[in-house]
């Protein structure tokens, strides 16, 4: 009883849940945008028992442990370079940091050999039938599925196509992120240095596999936007009249954005979505409770693949008993940790001189550094997991891969 699903997006979610329910005896397939496997992106983090509870039973924390960065110190200088505030690595590496590349092939290989994965396109359609959901492909021919989720992100296709548009879901926090890499011509170490005025960070730190490279992040407060999110070239100018006329390493860092290849760009936001689930569709990580930065969006979506699955097997395939009962453990727990997201672009870059030299005073405090690390334990802890207690069972033979994959070395 409802077997076959459809998971939409390949990043991080999307093969993790596919994993959990190919070892449930489920038969998933995904569906991604990109033409390949996406590599990159900056570094994710694990902190507390429950992210490590579901990483141990996934059988990935040695691997994990092998690839870590090591965490990822910040320190935040003046104009002249002299240090204003230093934190530790374990302030935003927490427990365990990998690469996101590294942990999207990582659940990519370990569930392939259950799942089918479709890159290259995307969902057009949904319309739910008397057995399921039939889907309207870009490129593929339509087929109809038991159930389909979302585990496409904060800008979810699937929301928007079964739940409505966007902006009934998404919030503007007031700030907007980019990154990108560039030659380490200045040699910058691990971890990153920045550079404050109200309103605007600009940060580089070298790059975690390659010292030879390094990467640029910036984030600066503005009103929402309209722009073309598929434009880079427009995005780059965006980012270039927010940060004109400032000193440091300024210009030579909006120099390198002017021939970088590929920019990440986005505003800080948040989803909020009142159900998860509608019919046979619903929404898992960044799609349903998500925040673009500082959010434990990765832990939390590990952990709601975990749950979402195993209710799923526990209901025998019941969607509606399921869903429920997903919903039900994780949304107080995803919307704790949500809420950290709330305060990542006034922490990376307050709005006034004022702000910069408090945040400065207290994080240099080491009383106060180590009760935010605590607090961050704790709410990334703060729900009991269930175990689901599903022996593994022998892989069905692949399926097959639809579109160009491509492998990345450990």
């Amino acid at each position: 009883m409802n077997r076959n699903v459809l998971i939409s997006g390949a990043s991080i979610a999307g093969p993790a849940l596919a994993y959990w329910l190919g070892r449930h005896g489920f038969n998933p397939t995904v569906v991604e945008l990109a033409p390949a496997l996406r590599g990159g992106g900056q570094a994710v983090d694990f902190r507390g028992d429950t992210h490590l509870t579901v990483l141990e039973r996934m059988g990935l924390l040695p691997e994990l442990r092998a690839m870590q960065t090591g965490g990822s110190p910040m320190t935040f200088v003046d104009e002249g370079g002299r240090t204003l505030l230093h934190l530790p690595a374990e302030f935003a590496g927490g427990a365990i940091e990998v690469l996101r590349g590294d942990l999207a092939r990582l659940l990519y290989e370990r569930g392939l050999d259950h799942t089918e994965y479709l890159f290259g396109d995307s969902i057009t359609g949904l319309t739910e039938t008397s057995s399921g959901v039939r889907v309207d492909f870009r490129h593929a021919a339509s087929r109809e599925f038991d159930l389909v989720i979302g585990a496409d992100g904060l800008h979810s296709n699937v929301r928007r196509l079964a739940f409505g548009p966007e902006e009934d879901y998404v919030s503007h926090l007031g700030y907007y992120a980019a990154t990108w890499r560039l030659a380490n011509e200045r040699g910058w170490e691990r971890g990153s240095v920045g550079y404050n005025t109200p309103g605007r960070l600009a940060s580089v730190g070298a790059d975690h596999r390659d010292p030879a490279r390094a990467g640029a992040f910036f984030v600066f407060a503005g009103p929402e936007l309209s722009y073309d999110r598929h434009d880079p070239e427009q995005q780059k100018r965006l980012i270039a009249d927010a940060f004109s006329g400032l000193g440091w390493e300024v210009p030579r860092l909006l120099d390198s954005l002017r021939r970088a290849p590929e920019l990440y760009f986005d505003s800080i936001s948040r989803a909020d979505v009142d159900t998860w689930s509608r019919g046979r569709v619903c929404l898992v990580g960044d799609a349903a409770c998500g925040a673009t930065i500082g959010g434990m969006g990765t832990g939390t979506a590990m952990v709601a693949a975990y749950v979402l699955a195993g209710e799923l097997a526990r209901a025998g395939g019941d969607h509606r008993a399921a869903f429920a009962r997903y919903e039900d453990r994780l949304r107080k727990y995803a919307k704790g940790c949500q809420t950290g997201g709330d305060r990542t672009g006034k922490f990376l870059a307050p709005g006034t001189a004022t702000g910069l030299r408090f945040r400065n005073g207290l994080l240099s405090k080491p009383v106060f550094l180590n009760w935010m690390l605590r607090l961050g334990e704790k709410v990334s802890s703060d729900v009991a997991l269930p175990d689901y207690a599903a022996e593994p069972r022998r892989p069905n033979p692949g399926p097959g891969v639809s579109g160009d994959v491509v492998t990345f070395p450990v």
